[in-house]
């Protein structure tokens, strides 16, 4: 391996003084709110009784894995906002893809877990209990980290062995692997089929799957009373919308070969930055539930402060 880099300079979000500025405070308030969503969702799940459902269970995780998502990437993207010069050491960048493909990836086969489970809810609901009993629910977390940490280790034995001799300047915020393989002293047309293999049609054929489940869902409610239906198709729609919203972005950016085009920071924004902030706000607004769940949390605290 001939590698004479030691460090990456990242161009950043934008050149832009001013909008630096302004960029800095948007990102910095969207990811205080993230952190504060997700830790909300999680102590209120865990705290309530009512919430001990398998459904809300794989959500606590989801929000876990929101968080630690954002925050894999976030806290060096506002420093660098600030920072005249920003570099990220050749580890550092390699840790960077690895954690982004880690939680990507175990959020991938999450929600997958999350549609199995909605659909043994409504067209299952007699053996719901039986079928999804806490040990396969804990199974089917294990699985979303272990297959995380495969496809991870995967990604990153792939790049960590390439050749990178003279050229390190990348034109991100982030180290990711199209950018990455725009440095690299070879051919890249067959690593950028690599990429779209592992990476992108990971995603795609996990959307299809997960589009597929979801109107098998929606056609079994049918069957199902007024009330039931309407409850089951709040739930599925905040399902199916954050589903959207995380894979569209993921496969277009790795659904193609290697190549960078100008709207892929925006892009990344969005899956890096907005995405986890929203997931908390799509499943509280839509779930009535967990809305009350909170509000319960909420007098409490203030009932122990009076006190």
């Amino acid at each position: 391996m001939m590698n004479n880099v030691t460090e990456f300079i990242l161009l950043g979000l934008t050149q832009n003084g001013q909008f630096q500025k302004v960029s800095f405070t948007v990102i910095l308030i969207i990811y205080l709110i993230t952190l504060a969503g997700n830790l909300l969702i999680m102590i209120t799940i865990s705290t309530n009784r009512a919430l001990g459902s398998p459904m809300y269970f794989f959500l606590s995780y989801l929000s876990f894995i929101d968080g630690c998502y954002s925050s894999s990437m976030t806290p060096k993207m506002l420093a660098d906002t600030l920072a005249v010069r920003k570099t990220i050491s050749f580890r550092g960048c390699m840790t960077q893809v690895f954690l982004e493909h880690f939680f990507g990836a175990a959020e991938i086969i999450l929600l997958t877990v999350m549609a199995y489970d909605r659909y043994v809810a409504i067209c299952k609901p007699l053996h719901y209990t039986t079928i999804m009993s806490h040990r396969l629910c804990s199974l089917l977390v294990a699985v979303a980290w272990a297959g995380g940490f495969l496809h991870s280790t995967v990604q990153i034995f792939f790049i960590v062995w390439l050749p990178f001799c003279g050229p390190n300047i990348i034109d991100h915020f982030m180290c990711d692997l199209n950018p990455l393989l725009k440095l690299v002293c070879m051919d890249t047309h067959t690593l950028g089929l690599f990429v779209a293999a592992n990476s992108g049609f990971m995603c795609l054929l996990s959307f299809l799957l997960l589009i597929v489940s979801y109107v098998v869902i929606l056609r079994s409610l049918r069957n199902h009373s007024k009330e039931g239906r309407h409850k089951a198709l709040s739930t599925c729609v905040s399902h199916i919308t954050v589903v959207i919203l995380f894979f569209v972005p993921c496969i277009f950016i790795y659904m193609r070969p290697a190549a960078t085009f100008s709207v892929d920071k925006a892009v990344a924004v969005f899956y890096v930055v907005i995405t986890p902030m929203l997931n908390p706000l799509i499943y509280t607004l839509r779930n009535a539930e967990v809305k009350n769940a909170m509000k319960k949390l909420w007098a409490m605290k203030v009932t122990s402060v009076e006190k």
